[in-house]
């Protein structure tokens, strides 16, 4: 059987990408971290097939990635929706947020992850 869930060979990326986290992604991790979204715990820089993404819900399969600049040049959007039907293909759904939407509206952003999330078995 195949792994595709953080794989050994992409911890060493993971790990250097935790560690230089965007103004963004840090924001946005100081509500999602310690199962504070509704009891969800989320992972940051949780690597699926070979993709890694910025925060994952493993319980929900709920994936969220937060776009900054580089991600609007023509070739890196024709990367992004490969990406993004290549995961959803797993059955995990995607929610996708610019840096700016979480600057000027990190309430809103989390509001609709919270959104996202079905309730927790009792």
């Amino acid at each position: 059987m195949v792994k595709i869930f953080n794989r050994n060979t992409e911890k060493t990326k993971r790990k250097s990408l935790r560690k230089e986290m965007p103004p963004a992604e840090v924001a946005l991790w100081q509500f999602l971290q310690n199962r504070q979204a509704d009891g969800y715990k989320f992972r940051q820089q949780y690597s699926v097939d070979r993709y890694i993404l910025d925060f994952y819900c493993p319980s929900a399969k709920l994936a969220i990635e937060i776009d900054g600049d580089s991600h609007f040049s023509g070739t890196a959007i024709q990367s992004d929706e490969i990406r993004q039907k290549t995961i959803e293909d797993m059955g995990i759904r995607f929610l996708r947020f610019t840096n700016q939407d979480v600057y000027e509206n990190l309430d809103g952003v989390y509001e609709r992850i919270l959104k996202h999330l079905p309730p927790l078995p009792s």
